[in-house]
């Protein structure tokens, strides 16, 4: 079989499409290189997905938690200590037992026990207790002067929040943001290694580099290859926050413009 066969059979495999069969020996470097790729669909997925709806949710929990109203800030402060006091891995597997339970008595979760939306919702609110205690210290952040200009201006509630607040939230925020992205789809590796299975081996990239470590007793293709599709996905991310955080601080002088530095978290 040809690179090119190869590509055709097995670019789409992780959502359904082309060869049912995985390669069973005589693995070839195109064949890995194929397959591992085909897998990062799903980390891009995870991700994407993830990281829109967690940053609408975070916004909400962040000016939660600097609200004066226990009734707001309290649900706010103990959803973020609960993401962010346990392990992703611990969710994972607790989400799928609870869905699976919920399933039993109810049809209606059992979409919810499949990695494409149970693994999904779990990155979600994860990412956005994470991402809120950033937002949160960012809104802690905002100069008093920018807040006095705005009521000077009489501007209150919402214009006030959309025109100044906000804004000025994710210009403070967002070098920190770009951390917790870049994490985020490193952390979607975890999906298919905690409670929700690949069905009929539709997994992730790890998933796929696992499978030919195993088969050839040899990690040292496969891991490579998973590592630098990650490496450009990582670069992909860094280069469009950078266009975002260029325009959010395209009114500052080119000597206040904060830059991004990127800062991996090694243990969460």
């Amino acid at each position: 079989m040809s690179c090119i066969e190869t590509i055709q059979n097995y670019a789409f495999r992780s959502l359904g499409f082309g060869e049912r069969l995985l390669p069973r020996s005589d693995f070839t470097l195109c064949e890995q290189v194929t397959l591992i790729g085909s897998g990062m669909i799903w980390n891009v997925y995870f991700g994407i997905f993830a990281l829109v709806s967690g940053f609408l949710l975070a916004t909400a929990l962040a000016v939660g938690k600097a609200s004066n109203r226990k009734l707001y800030r309290k649900p706010a402060e103990w959803f973020i200590f609960l993401f962010r006091g346990s392990p992703l891995f611990i969710q994972f597997f607790f989400a799928y037992f609870i869905f699976l339970s919920l399933k039993g008595n109810y049809a209606f979760f059992a979409p919810f026990t499949a990695a494409w939306l149970g693994a999904l919702i779990v990155l979600f609110l994860n990412t956005a207790a994470y991402t809120a205690e950033i937002f949160y210290g960012a809104l802690q952040s905002i100069p008093k002067g920018d807040i006095e200009a705005a009521d000077a201006y009489g501007m209150t509630g919402w214009p006030r929040f959309k025109r100044v607040i906000w804004p000025t939230m994710l210009r403070l925020a967002w070098p920190a943001y770009t951390n917790e992205a870049i994490f985020l789809f490193h952390a979607t590796t975890l999906v298919f290694f905690s409670g929700f299975p690949a069905w009929q081996q539709r997994g992730d990239a790890l998933y796929y580099a696992s499978y030919f470590a195993d088969k050839t007793f040899n990690p040292f293709i496969p891991y490579p290859i998973l590592a630098g599709y990650f490496i450009l996905l990582t670069l992909c991310v860094i280069g469009l926050f950078s266009l975002v955080n260029r325009r959010l601080n395209a009114h500052l002088p080119s000597n206040r413009r904060q830059k991004l530095r990127i800062r991996p978290n090694l243990i969460r």
